[in-house]
């Protein structure tokens, strides 16, 4: 009987060596800047209370939530009309109390309720772990991917907002990607669902114009007529979410549009401010007022940010926004948030195909002893300690095998030096290093050998 290979669930993924090395540059590189601000780490767990998740991503997010099944013998208390009824979404309310969690800043809201006695507001941390939601898997949608998400709870004021962008455009200049930032305002959209009479339908609006770069303006219009919205209503919204012209242009004509809209004008005033943060340090990165970008969470309630690669064609790669209610279904209200969200798997995605991984994230090892016995190996094992010592990955072959096998092992790896000491070595208190890029060959002594790698590898 044939033996199945084995595999993974769609939309997740196995990650090699070599990906993690350039993986963990991706994430080290985040780390570095959202520490520079003042954001410190948290964890949360894979998993959540169901309770905690339904409700917080609108119906569609609901939809895509991956649920976990209780423990047990979870059909012995189940309703036995229900099971007769064969009705999946009442079923899974009855045999599911869990799921995965959908993304971070959910699960951070209900920390920040949970350990309020213990946090010092305005509370600053970064978050980077796995989310999964039950999307159709194509290229750059995983069902399972890592969020690096920097948030700020506790404050009301607007330079969270300009930080957060200089921490965007920032990363991004490490990471040598060219970006554009889209930036929006939910009390703009607010007052843009009021002047055309439809207050009440803003849900429908947003999740509706937050497609308009997917499926095009026809589309978006015919969605708009499903939701019921008169095609009245549609014609007024047009010319508004498609301004053009700079930001400033854009904002004078939204004031004379929603002169008679408090929040709408609350929302203009809140862009102005950030814009006028921005002239006192300026970001390299493009910044574009995007009328359609509602970003399709309901727990948005001021400035909404998408970033975009300028050079690779592949959806939002970090966005996020302000909420000032999150915390409020958990119980504790008044405490606004803002954050935004770097999508790391995409971001991996941008850099590779545009081949901007440097060279260094690929290596572990600098240095490989070869392995030409039980005595080379003794005399071998002071010397890496003390490599090691000077912060140099470096590694000694674990078996004695032949040298072109143990040679072929450095020269996959990348690693760029060969230590070699045999017999001869030993007696003379000798070592023969090896370039593995050039071939070239030379014989030092140890303290050489450690001054030759000091100034090679420690800046």
């Amino acid at each position: 009987m044939a033996i199945q290979k084995p595999s993974i669930p769609k939309g997740t993924r196995d990650f090699s060596t070599d990906e993690m090395l350039k993986r963990d540059y991706i994430f080290e590189t985040v780390k570095s800047v959202f520490r520079k601000y003042g954001y410190l780490p948290i964890e949360t767990p894979a998993m959540e209370n169901l309770s905690s998740l339904l409700g917080k991503y609108g119906e569609e997010g609901d939809k895509l939530l991956f649920k976990v099944l209780n423990s047990g013998d979870f059909l012995s208390k189940t309703d036995e009309n229900i099971l007769q009824e064969k009705n999946s979404i009442k079923l899974t309310n009855q045999i599911s109390e869990k799921g995965l969690r959908y993304d971070l800043t959910v699960p951070f809201a209900r920390y920040v309720v949970q350990h309020r006695n213990d946090i010092n507001f305005p509370f600053k941390r970064y978050q980077i772990q796995p989310v999964w939601r039950a999307d159709r898997p194509q290229k750059g949608r995983y069902r399972e991917f890592f969020q690096c998400d920097v948030d700020v709870i506790g404050s009301n004021s607007l330079l969270n907002e300009y930080e957060l962008l200089q921490i965007i455009d920032e990363v991004f200049i490490k990471l040598d990607l060219n970006i554009e930032i889209k930036l929006n305002n939910r009390k703009i959209l607010s007052g843009i669902a009021e002047f055309i009479g439809h207050q009440d339908k803003i849900i429908d609006i947003t999740v509706a114009i937050d497609k308009l770069d997917k499926i095009g303006l026809e589309k978006v219009n015919e969605e708009l007529l499903t939701k019921g919205l008169p095609q009245e209503a549609i014609e007024k919204l047009q010319p508004i979410i498609l301004l053009k012209g700079t930001n400033l242009e854009k904002l004078a004509k939204l004031k004379e549009v929603l002169k008679t809209s408090e929040i709408g004008l609350k929302g203009i005033e809140e862009i102005e401010q950030v814009l006028d943060y921005l002239n006192v340090k300026q970001i390299k990165a493009d910044l574009e007022l995007d009328l359609t970008l509602a970003r399709g969470l309901n727990y948005y309630t001021g400035a909404i940010i998408e970033v975009k690669s300028k050079d690779v064609s592949i959806g939002s790669i970090c966005g996020g926004g302000r909420y000032d209610d999150l915390t409020g279904i958990f119980g504790l209200d008044d405490v606004s948030g803002v954050g935004v969200s770097f999508g790391a798997d995409r971001i991996y995605d941008v850099i590779f195909q545009l081949n901007k991984f440097p060279e260094n994230s690929e290596n572990s090892s600098k240095v490989l002893f070869l392995n030409l016995g039980n005595q080379e190996e003794k005399y071998i094992l002071p010397i890496l300690s003390k490599i090691r010592e000077l912060q140099i990955n470096a590694e000694i072959y674990p078996e004695n095998a032949k040298m072109k096998k143990q040679m072929a092992y450095a020269d996959k790896k990348n690693i760029a030096y060969v230590v070699i000491i045999g017999e001869n070595e030993i007696k003379e208190n000798k070592l023969t290093l090896k370039n593995m890029n050039s071939g070239e060959q030379k014989m030092l002594n140890q303290n050489e050998l450690i001054d030759f790698l000091g100034k090679e590898f420690i800046n």
